[in-house]
């Protein structure tokens, strides 16, 4: 049976801004696709974009289809290229998740859900220009060995199997953030050690397949 990846594309940008951790035409998704990458176009509202508005990239830099992609098509096309497990990747602005990256503040192991981003905290990458080949660079180095990262002064990445599974992870690292800056309203919050954090991330290994929970 065929994967429908377009509609699995626009399926989950329309749940993006239901979810309410985007807004507008802010962020963008993408999916493997054939010899490269499916993308979502630049500035068109979701609830109108058609199969025919993706925008499909090769690994090749070639890009294919009647649409202009995403501005952020650079750090997508980089993920895919360096890591053979990521196969879908949700960008978005949600609100606390901005909020720290605008204090260029990484989520620390406050709360043992942070491993569901793959590793003992979730790191915030360094800041460059939207749209940079700087900025992919930076978020490929956030990224290593983890699912999700913040993104210095902007926003937040996900990935997953599908992007319905990228989707639910950037839910998670956004209700993530929110817990932490309440933490922070009341005082630094205690820390999770390496070591039960190794614990927890064993046991998500064995654990369903949205984030192991």
């Amino acid at each position: 049976m065929s994967v429908d990846y377009h509609g699995q594309l626009i399926d989950a940008a329309l749940a993006l801004n239901d979810s309410g951790i985007n807004r507008g035409t802010a962020g963008n998704l993408s999916v493997r696709f054939e010899q490269g990458m499916l993308i979502t176009p630049s500035g068109m509202d979701y609830a109108d974009i058609s199969a025919a508005d993706l925008v499909a990239i090769g690994f090749d830099g070639r890009t294919r289809g009647r649409r202009k992609p995403s501005s952020e098509w650079r750090i997508h096309l980089d993920l895919y290229r360096a890591r053979e497990d990521v196969a879908a990747i949700v960008h978005a602005h949600p609100p606390a998740c901005a909020a720290l990256a605008c204090h260029s503040m990484p989520i620390p192991p406050f709360h043992y859900m942070v491993a569901v981003a793959g590793g003992k905290d979730i790191r915030c990458s360094g800041y460059a220009t939207f749209g940079s080949q700087a900025l992919s660079d930076e978020v490929l180095r956030a990224m290593e060995d983890r699912k999700a990262c913040l993104m210095a002064h902007h926003g937040m990445i996900a990935t997953g199997a599908t992007p319905e599974r990228a989707l639910a992870l950037a839910v998670e690292v956004e209700t993530l953030a929110e817990m932490y800056s309440r933490c922070l309203a009341i005082g630094t919050p205690p820390l999770l050690s390496d070591e039960e954090m190794a614990r927890v991330l064993e046991q998500f290994r064995d654990y369903g397949p949205a984030h192991g929970h």
